[in-house]
């Protein structure tokens, strides 16, 4: 997947109003939304509002203030949602990048996901 950006993916449709979302926070350049097929009882999409493709898109050529309102975006909705080790028992912060990431939506997302115990991510190498 290049790193070109397909303005009519579904996160750029919900960022321009015409499919909606059950918002958690948006603030100027970030948006946070309730995952339509959440796969814990907290899972939350947080997405840049600017064109990203995937995270290293992101972090190699956003704004110092678009990377930091992002980092802080995430921070905040943890503790909203008391997933952050200080407040509950942990989250999982996930993105896919890419084909070989199973990257299904050509927009940089995270996807946070906690609210239960989560398991390994992968099976221990043998």
């Amino acid at each position: 997947m290049p790193y070109t950006y397909d303005d009519q993916n579904v996160f750029a449709k919900i960022l321009r109003g015409e499919i909606p979302n059950t918002t958690v926070a948006e603030t100027e350049h970030t948006l946070a939304f309730e995952d339509i097929t959440p796969q814990a009882p907290v899972h939350v999409l947080v997405i840049p509002k600017g064109a990203y493709v995937t995270m290293d898109d992101f972090y190699a050529n956003a704004s110092d203030a678009e990377i930091t309102d992002f980092a802080r975006t995430v921070a905040r909705i943890c503790a909203d949602k008391g997933i952050s080790p200080d407040t509950g028992d942990g989250f999982r912060a996930i993105t896919n990048a890419g084909e070989a990431g199973v990257q299904e939506v050509p927009h940089f997302h995270l996807h946070l996901i906690g609210g239960r115990p989560l398991g390994r991510m992968l099976q221990k190498a043998g």
